[in-house]
Formats: C-alpha cells, structure tokens, sequence
C-alpha cells in the first residue's frame, strides 16, 4: 500500500492493501455475476427503522484524508441487513452451488498479516514499503486465510476474508441480495444512537470490557490477545448494538456498494444517497481486528477507507442487504 495522498487505501495498518501493491497487473480474469434460482440466504436479519441522522465524524477523532465531514443530516428509508458478517459456512453454501472462484484464487494470490503466515517461503511475493506487514501470499484465499498451509476448519462461524468487491457482488447476485450503501451501513451500526462514536455509545473499546475485536500491544509485532482474538472471532462475538447488528465495527472491513469520494459529503443527497457514479474504489467501513487508537481508528461508526474492487487480504468481508421490495414485504 501507499501512502494516504496516491491510494486507495487508508494508508495505515489497520487498512487493506490493493492488489496492485503487491503485483502491476495488466491482465484482469474475466468476472461473471453467478446466478441461482433456489439460492438461500440463511443470516439473521436486523430490521432497520426509516429515520433521519447525522452522517459523519462529531467527535473531533477524524482522519483528515478520509472525508468524515462536514456532518450531514440523511434521510434513510427503512431497510433490513444481515445482523453478521456473511461467514465462512454462508459462503461455502453459495460457492457448492455455483463453483464460483474467488479473484485471490483466480490471481493465485491475497495480502495476508505478516504474524500469521502460514506458506512456504517461495510462496510470499513481498511486502509494500510503507506497510511492511502486508505480504502478497500465493495460496492464500478465503479457504485458505493465511496461506496455503491454513484452512477455515472449525471457523465457520468466523466472517469469510480474501474475498474483493467483486466476489461480494457475486454472493449478491446468488442470494438475491445486495451490498449496503455507505449511508445505509453507517445508520445501522449507530444502532439508533445518533452522533455516538461507537455503536453503543461514546465509551472506549475497552471499557468494562472489551467490546470489539481489534488490536491490543504493539503494533505490528505483539498482539496481546486481550481481546481473545489475533485475527477474526466469531461473527457473534461480543454484544449487538440496539438494532440488532453483531460487530459493525472491528473483526473486518466490510465493504459496501459505494464508489470512495473524499468529497462525497460535500455533495452527495441529503436522501437515502449512494454516493459517486464513477471511482477508482469502493467504500470499506467498520475497521478490522488490526486496528489500533495508537496508529489507526478508523473502528468508529463514522471512519471511512476504501480500495480498489479487485482487491482482497485477511482483514475484509462484507454484510449483504434484502432487496427493496424485500424489505418492505
């Protein structure tokens, strides 16, 4: 990845490389959208009241390349969402069913962490200079999270990784669903507490507790674990915010439908808006299980990152919305 100023990324740790950091890549694999008539699509959902709310960062802890301002009011009409993560068992159901590969499988390479490699050494393609804690594994894939030599047995629960954009919108395009827009997204994790930096309130992560999955110790070389988790947990883990939605913030980057505008804010609608028509990258919200107060916070509801939708790592899945007419049935 490279700095904040050229790429797509948020240019910190807790962020997702793009797959050009690792790889110059001029041949793209042909992308087709699966379709399955029987395709069921089993998470539980939150339903999500129509309401108006304060769309960006109030609380001062922005970072100023991202565009959490100026806050804005936004309407939003009412939607359901999935109260997880997609996991690691949704998913495998919708690739039984179509034979779908993955863009990590079809490029034979994803970004991993480097505390948790498990390859050959030939397999690690090398490292970002910025973000030396990124390596470009072979193997590495949502089957295989951490190289060729791991594997998601007994992580079924866990949210599926290594899986861009592009696949996200493939599992859509199966299970008659589609991905949340930035707007959308950000209201849900509020949990009905407008203005708040936290899906339950403005108290810290730690706080009597720890209430989401990201870094403790130093970063990038002691993870402390205090949290109980060095990479993903559960998509079930710690407590729902008020509407209903398991860990919107830390665990992974969710990504969602929206193409990334620093500016967005600036003159997107004021009405379920969904952002640019045009971009380079897509929205990613939520933060991830490397993020840190220290270097990086964007686990807040408001923070903002983004990365091209080819690219996939170990630290990003997604969580899906019903269609219109769904929602209102």
């Amino acid at each position: 990845m490279t700095s904040p100023s050229d790429s797509a990324g948020c240019g910190c740790g807790c962020g997702t490389p793009s797959r050009d950091a690792f790889v110059p890549l001029t041949t793209r694999p042909a992308h087709a959208l699966p379709h399955g008539d029987d395709a069921r699509h089993a998470i539980e959902q939150a339903r999500i009241p129509a309401g108006r709310f304060a769309m960006g960062d109030s609380s001062g802890d922005r970072n100023p390349a991202d565009g959490e301002v100026p806050v804005h009011e936004v309407s939003i009409s009412a939607f359901s969402i999935d109260a997880t993560s997609v996991a690691n068992a949704d998913f495998a159901r919708f690739v039984d069913d179509t034979g779908y590969v993955t863009e990590a499988e079809s490029f034979e390479f994803s970004a991993v962490f480097h505390l948790v490699v498990e390859a050959d050494d030939e397999d690690v393609l090398g490292a970002p200079p910025a973000t030396p804690w990124w390596l470009g594994v072979k193997g590495s894939d949502w089957r295989h999270p951490n190289g060729r030599h791991s594997s998601i047995d007994g992580l079924d629960d866990h949210p599926v990784v290594h899986v861009s954009w592009n696949d996200a919108q493939a599992y859509c395009a199966w299970a008659g669903r589609r991905l949340p827009t930035e707007a959308e997204w950000e209201y849900a994790a509020r949990g009905g507490i407008d203005g708040a930096k936290f899906p339950w309130g403005d108290d810290e992560v730690d706080a009597g507790g720890w209430r989401a999955n990201i870094w403790q110790g130093t970063f990038p070389t002691e993870n402390t674990r205090e949290d109980g988790w060095m990479t993903t947990a559960p998509v079930r883990s710690f407590a729902p915010n008020g509407y209903g939605l398991w860990q919107p913030i830390g665990n992974v980057w969710e990504w969602c439908d929206d193409w990334f505008d620093p500016n967005a804010y600036r003159r997107g609608s004021a009405a379920d808006p969904r952002g640019p028509e045009r971009g380079a990258a897509r929205v990613l919200r939520g933060g991830s299980y490397l993020c840190h107060d220290s270097y990086c916070n964007r686990y807040r509801n408001s923070a903002r990152s983004s990365n091209t939708p080819d690219s996939s790592m170990g630290n990003a899945g997604f969580r899906t919305v019903a269609l219109a007419e769904e929602a209102d049935a």
